[in-house]
């Protein structure tokens, strides 16, 4: 069989396609995978799938400005609310600032409430504040007495008054004897962190 020109040429062209052809499929198959060697494949979800997901995240959206106003609402309220905790840096200050308002407005109802003092330790109260309170003894008249319970009430400050003990006077005046043990809120950071840490 003789070969000519002519059927050379036509069997180098084939072989030219054929490479031209398998190079083009590397080519292709190098640009649809990624750095890993994973092949980029089309999706399989379909498109209702996805356009369920996206009202879904469209409805999460919508509510995102109401949840930020109720949160911003809800922390003005606590901050009008904590206005009345007691401000110190230590549990002793806390326990003096409350002395302090105790004397000064038993002063403003004419009693010396100067007498025996105590200050107990802080206590936990509740999981984000602590308490400290106080115990004073003083003599008073009775009227004085509803006077200045009244006025503690109506203290800015959170208080509480935890006991009360009234003994009467056998005086002309009708004074008695008023032992008062009060409570005050303070920050957690003055809670002590073990048992008996913080007594005075």
């Amino acid at each position: 069989m003789t070969v000519t020109m002519g059927t050379l040429d036509r069997r180098a062209m084939g072989l030219l396609s054929l490479v031209a052809v398998l190079g083009v499929a590397v080519v292709i198959r190098s640009r649809l995978s990624d750095d890993t060697g994973t092949v980029v494949v089309a999706s399989t979800d379909s498109i209702p799938a996805a356009e369920q997901r996206l009202d879904r995240l469209r409805q999460l959206a919508a509510t995102l400005p109401g949840k930020q106003a109720v949160l911003k609402q809800a922390q003005v309220e606590l901050a009008t609310r904590e206005a009345g905790i007691l401000q110190a840096d230590t549990a002793a200050q806390a326990g003096a600032q409350l002395l302090d308002l105790i004397r000064t407005t038993a002063m403003a109802n004419g009693i010396d409430a100067r007498g025996a003092q105590e200050v107990n330790r802080v206590k936990p109260l509740a999981n984000d504040y602590g308490e400290v309170s106080v115990t004073v003894t003083f003599n008073c008249a009775i009227e004085q007495l509803v006077n200045f319970l009244a006025a503690i009430a109506n203290e800015p400050q959170i208080l509480a008054t935890n006991e009360i003990n009234i003994s009467g006077g056998s005086d002309k005046n009708k004074t008695v004897a008023v032992q008062l043990s009060l409570s005050g809120v303070v920050p957690k950071r003055l809670v002590p962190d073990k048992k008996g840490t913080a007594l005075f």
